[in-house]
């Protein structure tokens, strides 16, 4: 039949229809994009909060800071399940401190204005699994941790895209159809028995588009347009060559506004903030009691009993409960690390790592002393290792609070 033949209306003649899972009308991933954008710009506003926050801090990057990348991939390495990939992967702390950041900030305004929304997406759900797995995977109740929730906040978002609302997705698309004579690919709910009534190719519960097939909602041509059967297809490789070009270069300014953005943050956070000293950052000076900015004045005895406690490093008060203060070794030159985990305890060893030579920390977080080159964990009592790669532990040293109240090294 033809199809300028009369219409007839579908409550006269009713075809059979294809049922979509859940009895989903055909494209309903893409009419929810109303309902998207509350959650789209709160991912968006979150993610570019999230990568400013970490550029503005610098102590995220310093190795030294119990908040820094360093510190938390030392802390997560023991309880996660990944904690092989961790451990190895500590070494590279601070470039990955560095992609994360910039990668937060790339998917949060790229969330936000709607550009490139489903790579925006799909990094933004690798980014919450990778952090799933390696922060709160063992949160309990599962939902009191953030990132397995982030995870599925972002599926939507890979399957619908971020809609033609406060989109530049939605611009570009619209802009490049105009540019080649193609009606703009603006997206309307309609019930089926609507189409059927309007449809020129619908003629007797049959689809002349179709080759005479049984009209059907879940394969109509109308509806799906470019997603159609080969056969019904309209060609649009034109207008999606020009949408990729438009796309590319708006994704390239709004990279290079990034760029600025992140750089200036992190300038700014600090000239403004500067690096604050981290717990165990403290600096306690080596001499010999002699050379003491506080010289006693009492006579002979009290010098030489002061002396026979060994080298004077200085006053306890200068390592808090918790923290930790480093020295200088004056028998070898080597760095040293001395830790106070309950009062009046000091525990100090030669903070060189048996590894490969790199200075280890004290890491609050987990209350252990680490290496941040390559993830070596020991024991802050005893200096044993908790794990490797480190051979064997730390050498102890001998660290007493004298009566005076400072510390020395016998």
């Amino acid at each position: 039949m033809s199809s300028t033949r009369p219409i007839r209306t579908p409550s006269r003649v009713r075809a059979p229809e294809r049922r979509l899972p859940l009895n989903a009308p055909v494209r309903a991933w893409a009419m929810s994009e109303w309902a998207l954008l509350p959650l789209r710009v709160f991912l968006g506003v979150t993610f570019t909060y999230a990568g400013l926050q970490k550029l503005a801090n610098p102590n995220f990057f310093d190795a030294a800071s119990p908040t820094s990348i360093q510190s938390q991939m030392i802390a997560s390495a023991r309880v996660s399940p990944i904690h092989l990939i961790l451990s190895h992967l500590v070494q590279f702390a601070r470039p990955l401190g560095l992609v994360i950041a910039a990668g937060e900030l790339a998917i949060g305004l790229g969330t936000l204005f709607g550009l490139w929304t489903r790579v925006a997406a799909l990094g933004g759900a690798i980014l919450s699994f990778t952090l799933f797995l390696t922060v709160s995977f063992h949160a309990s109740p599962y939902f009191t941790g953030a990132d397995i929730v982030f995870f599925f906040a972002w599926l939507p978002f890979i399957l619908a895209g971020g809609g033609s609302r406060l989109s530049i997705d939605s611009w570009i698309a619209t802009r490049a159809a105009k540019m080649e004579g193609a009606p703009a690919p603006a997206l309307v709910a309609i019930p089926f028995v609507t189409v059927q009534e309007l449809c020129g190719h619908f003629n007797r519960g049959r689809c002349s588009a179709r080759e005479g097939l049984r009209c059907e909602s879940a394969v109509c041509p109308v509806l799906l347009g470019s997603r159609a059967p080969l056969v019904t297809r309209v060609t649009i490789d034109s207008v999606d060559r020009r949408a990729l070009v438009i796309g590319g270069a708006a994704a390239a300014m709004v990279g290079a506004g990034a760029a600025l953005l992140g750089g200036t943050t992190a300038a700014v956070g600090r000239a403004i903030g500067g690096a604050k000293p981290a717990l165990g950052a403290n600096q306690l000076g080596a001499r010999p009691a002699a050379a003491s900015a506080t010289p006693t004045t009492t006579p002979g005895p009290t010098t030489t009993a002061n002396a026979a406690l060994g080298t004077l490093l200085g006053p306890s008060k200068d390592v808090p409960v918790g923290e930790a203060a480093t020295f200088t070794i004056p028998s070898n030159g080597d760095p040293g690390i001395v830790v106070q985990p309950v009062k009046g305890q000091f525990d100090a060893y030669d903070a060189v790592c048996p590894h490969a030579g790199c200075t280890v920390g004290y890491y609050a977080a987990n209350q252990t002393l680490a290496c941040p080159c390559h993830g070596s964990q020991f024991v802050v009592a005893t200096g044993a290792v908790i794990n490797g790669p480190a051979p064997h532990g730390l050498t102890k040293l001998n660290v007493v609070e004298g009566p005076d109240g400072n510390l020395y090294l016998k």
